[in-house]
């Protein structure tokens, strides 16, 4: 059996019920998939068993390793960086969206880390190669930056995808 992450926590509040409104309670499910049906998820855990409930618009989503070659013009990108001592913010991570999170988080703003890094969701506008880095434009409401992505910076394609028993799944869910 091959083990799947599954990245839900943009989305999280797709696996929450309707009902969510009576409270807005997290639990986190470390565990297997046991059982996936139209209204639920039942995760297998160490000590105990977790069904969910989830919308019936609930996205499934699945981090894979890509290359700094599968980002495109137009494509929605989520970046962590660091300001460096060029001035320029070089990426330590960079993510690509699929159409279904276009917009999700866009902006340009401080994280809350002790790298002092920078997260920006944006769209790009071009890439080129620069001094061996991929140097990329990044456009969303407000302003647009350039990142710099030195070589061996991890790229993610985030991709839709069913969701089937056996996945290893490690997220918070709102119930």
């Amino acid at each position: 059996m091959r083990s799947k992450s599954l990245l839900l926590g943009s989305l999280i509040a797709l696996l929450a019920v309707p009902a969510m409104a009576q409270g807005n309670n997290a639990i986190n499910l470390v565990g297997t998939v046991d059982k996936v049906d139209a209204t639920s998820i039942t995760v297998k855990m160490e000590e105990s068993t977790e069904t969910v409930k989830i919308a019936p618009n609930v996205l499934y989503l699945q981090n894979k390793p890509a290359t700094l070659a599968d980002i495109k013009a137009n494509d929605f990108v989520a970046s962590a960086a660091v300001r460096k001592a060029d001035g320029k913010l070089h990426s330590t991570e960079l993510r690509i969206f699929p159409d279904a999170m276009r917009g999700v988080g866009e902006g340009q703003r401080p994280m809350n880390d002790a790298n002092n890094q920078t997260m920006t969701n944006a769209t790009v506008t071009g890439t080129a190669i620069v001094g061996g880095s991929n140097n990329m434009k990044v456009k969303f409401p407000g302003g647009e930056s350039d990142l710099i992505l030195d070589p061996g910076v991890p790229v993610f394609a985030i991709e839709r995808t069913p969701f089937t028993c056996g996945w290893s799944l490690n997220s918070s869910v709102i119930v």
